[in-house]
């Protein structure tokens, strides 16, 4: 089982449309419980965020660290960690 703090939950609650076609979750406890569902993973930095693609097997040509931070599944906590959903 994965482990969201506040911060995590938050964030998610705030910016889930720009995942999402409509909200999943009103609070961080549905947060929680979708976030779960959908395994997402929190990572430490962007160079985390580039390694989990890159294990996942995404193709990163000609892509930049700042450019994967702004793909939709990709959520800036603003702590230096960020969360990846995908739906």
């Amino acid at each position: 089982m994965h482990e969201y703090d506040e911060a995590v939950l938050k964030c998610f609650v705030k910016n889930q449309l720009q995942l999402l076609p409509e909200k999943v979750a009103d609070n961080i406890d549905e947060a929680e419980a979708f976030l779960e569902e959908c395994m997402a993973v929190v990572v430490d930095s962007l160079d985390e965020v580039w390694e989990y693609f890159d294990e996942e097997g995404i193709d990163l040509e000609g892509q930049d660290k700042e450019a994967i931070a702004e793909a939709p599944e990709v959520f800036d906590i603003g702590d230096g960690r960020y969360l990846i959903v995908e739906s």
